[in-house]
């Protein structure tokens, strides 16, 4: 299993940019982006708490376990 981040998905439901986003939970874009482009090994949960409270969804809807081989 591998846990996929669509980030990119909440994002384009809230019409909210990357840097946008960036600035209200206050990271930086090289970040948010590796978290966006899945390449993050880890998140903080304060990070995706801001991040959550920033786009009014929930770690679910930003977090999704696959089976391997069936991510995108």
């Amino acid at each position: 299993m591998k846990i996929v981040v669509n980030l990119d998905v909440m994002m384009a439901r809230r019409k909210m940019s990357l840097g946008e986003l960036a600035q209200k939970v206050d990271i930086t874009m090289a970040n948010l982006s590796i978290l966006k482009n899945n390449k993050a090994r880890a998140v903080r949960f304060s990070t995706l708490a801001a991040i959550c409270a920033a786009l009014d969804c929930q770690p679910g809807d930003i977090l999704e376990c696959v089976p391997d081989g069936e991510e995108d």
